[in-house]
């Protein structure tokens, strides 16, 4: 087969994830495909105001992309809006940035997820009807983390194998589970109600302390797994102090 054919990608489904300024005329992308997962192309021209990729290349709307190229950074060849979402507005907005900060943050390039792509095309549809941000958001940290490899265990004690209890209360060991035993000196897990882990695995949080609770367990899982490397979309809104209990921090 020749190079060229391997090193080629055509109309392949895709969400437009981040984009920066490359050199006078052109745009770094990052992109979440469902074929081929994330991958980083360089649009050649794209600032230019006539050329047709400036206006298709916004993130949370759905594109079709082809591309070239065999190193880490590809070339983009072409883009096409595919249509069928409206755009994000307000905190809506926010939280659809913050989910796209988790994908670059969390998500190796070129390692596909098809059902990955599916929860993030559906979560963003869920924020553009608007509906309640809070499952939203933890329904896709849950599912990312599980995507890989990390997944939370939510319906049993990681310490005795018992069915996890809604009325207890537990240390959440990121690497475990949920124990009812105290953490080894100089080690912090989370201290989280069962009800809220029984909410997490079920998507669905009946009050605003379980949410709040969810929201908070979360951020510290993430955290973890991103080591030292911060979400910079909840510096933005505490800084433009405009989060309610629904986003992303």
């Amino acid at each position: 087969m020749p190079r060229r054919e391997i090193d080629r990608r055509d109309d392949r489904e895709g969400f437009v994830l981040h984009r920066w300024p490359y050199k006078e005329t052109s745009l770094l992308v990052e992109a979440l495909t469902r074929e081929d997962g994330r991958v980083a192309m360089v649009a050649r021209g794209a600032k230019r105001p006539r050329s047709e990729l400036h206006g298709v290349l916004q993130a949370f709307q759905p594109v079709s992309i082809s591309w070239s190229g065999a190193g880490d950074l590809k070339t983009l060849l072409r883009a096409e809006w595919r249509g069928g979402l409206p755009l994000l507005s307000g905190s809506s907005l926010l939280c659809g940035f913050y989910l796209n900060e988790l994908l670059i943050k969390l998500l190796p390039r070129e390692d596909p997820h098809p059902r990955l792509f599916d929860a993030y095309r559906s979560a963003l549809a869920s924020l553009a009807r608007g509906d309640a941000q809070a499952p939203v958001l933890r329904r896709f940290e849950v599912g990312l983390l599980a995507e890989l490899g990390y997944a939370l265990e939510l319906a049993v004690e990681a310490d005795s194998g018992a069915a996890i209890d809604p009325g207890a209360r537990y240390h959440y060991a990121f690497d475990k589970g949920a124990q009812r035993r105290q953490p080894p000196p100089g080690v912090r897990w989370p201290l989280v109600r069962g009800a809220t882990l029984v909410a997490l695995a079920s998507g669905r949080f009946d009050d605003a302390a379980t949410a709040v609770e969810a929201k908070r367990l979360m951020r510290e899982v993430i955290d973890h797994h991103l080591e030292s490397r911060t979400i910079m979309s909840r510096k933005v809104v505490r800084d433009l102090q405009a989060l309610d209990e629904e986003g992303p921090e």
